[in-house]
């Protein structure tokens, strides 16, 4: 594992141009990626400015690992309303356009809205299934552009925010180029995170790295809050994953610096941590 791809999400710049950001990020150390589409930040609607975000990336030999999908009250795929959830899945779908125009490998997205209300539970099922139809749509559009639709664990506020409710909806998916992002700060406020890696080991592709202590989603650093860093990447290695990490970190607005200097330290941690654990011997079967 000690060779696991670290790489750096670009929302720490969400209100700054992705052709902006796209060289500090090269000059800070970083040469993969996942794209924030956020739109001040990269305006998927917009097909020139991709193909520009596209043709900088290949300039700076920066990769794009992901792109995160957008997230939103209104881009409700669980929607009992049947016209609200084509809308949400035709933008979803743009956004995956992007993430192709890109040379993305994979697109990530919350499987559920970004709702904190919960829906009366009569609801609840019928929700359920509508999200998994919105995302096999997905999936589909995906597979053909080639691309690989990752489910990210959600905060536990929000609306299928614990493990067994994304396990459910990715198993009512038919599409097979499905898998899972463990989001490890989500999954430490929900106190799913001594047992998700087990729960999501044949799906997962890839982790975003972010710490907090447990109360609120921080986007620290890892080492800067109080997750076990030590226990994860002990369990990553005996669940045998060999994906990418993307650290996920909170931005600084005017200050581009400060979020880089915390990756590029953030990153020298984990290899720290991940050099240690290969040395102490092959890992354990689970």
């Amino acid at each position: 594992m000690t060779d696991t791809p670290i790489g750096i999400s670009t929302g720490c710049f969400y209100q700054t141009s992705i052709l902006d950001a796209l060289p500090s990020v090269r000059d800070g150390g970083f040469t993969l990626i996942e794209v924030c589409s956020f739109p001040a930040h990269l305006d998927y609607h917009k097909p020139d400015q991709v193909r520009r975000a596209a043709e900088l990336m290949q300039k700076l030999a920066i990769s794009a690992n992901s792109l995160h999908a957008p997230f939103a009250d209104h881009i409700d795929i669980s929607s009992l309303d049947p016209r609200q959830r084509k809308q949400a899945v035709d933008e979803l779908n743009l956004a995956c356009d992007a993430a192709h125009a890109l040379n993305a490998r994979y697109v990530v997205i919350h499987p559920g809205p970004e709702c904190a209300c919960k829906p009366p539970r009569e609801e609840w099922y019928h929700r359920m299934i509508c999200a998994a139809g919105s995302l096999n749509d997905v999936a589909r559009h995906c597979r053909e552009l080639g691309l690989v639709l990752l489910l990210e664990n959600m905060l536990p506020h929000l609306m299928f925010g614990h493990t067994s409710d994304m396990l459910f909806i990715l198993g009512a998916i038919r599409e097979t180029n499905v898998g899972t992002c463990l989001d490890t700060g989500h999954a430490f406020i929900s106190g799913d995170l001594r047992t998700v890696v087990h729960k999501l080991s044949g799906h997962l592709r890839m982790l975003h790295l972010n710490d907090n202590h447990a109360d609120k989603d921080e986007h620290l650093a890892p080492g800067h809050g109080a997750i076990d860093w030590i226990s994860l990447m002990r369990q990553l290695r005996q669940w045998r994953f060999h994906g990418t990490f993307i650290l996920e970190l909170h931005s600084t607005p005017g200050n581009p610096a400060e979020p880089l200097a915390q990756a590029r330290e953030a990153r020298a941690y984990i290899q720290k941590i991940l050099t240690g654990i290969e040395m102490s011997g092959p890992p354990v079967p689970p």
